[in-house]
């Protein structure tokens, strides 16, 4: 049996399971997940300054907000860690799927159609090479 307080015990676990990369994540972006993760498929594994590129020349919305999310990444590695931008790569990148807004649109014969607005939660996690 663990000696200690329940939430002394807790406490000392989640530290030991703590992120040690530097990582950005974004919550209830307005876009849907499938959206948001063909984009984060052209910059996996990719090093941040050819990310960056990748994300400044592609068209679709979810490019602008994930850049911002990758410039939010690299400036904690560097504040945080104390890393070498140069050196860092996009180690892992994914979106889940969160809340949905449900709202109605009005029809014919007095019917509603319902118009789901999806959110989705951006991660980005860097790693040094």
């Amino acid at each position: 049996m663990a000696k200690g307080h329940r939430t002394q015990i807790k406490k000392e676990r989640n530290q030991e399971n703590r992120e040690t990369r530097p990582y950005a994540k974004l919550r209830f972006a307005r876009m849907s997940a499938q959206k948001a993760e063909y984009v984060l498929a052209a910059i996996r594994g990719k090093d941040v300054m050819t990310a960056q590129a990748i994300l400044a020349y592609n068209p679709r919305y979810a490019s602008t907000v994930i850049g911002k999310l990758l410039k939010s990444a690299i400036a904690n590695a560097e504040n945080n860690n104390g890393l070498d931008p140069e050196t860092l790569y996009v180690d892992e990148c994914f979106a889940g799927k969160a809340t949905t807004m449900k709202r109605i649109r009005p029809r014919a014969r007095g019917m509603a159609y319902r118009i789901e607005k999806r959110t989705c939660h951006i991660t980005i996690i860097l790693n040094e090479r």
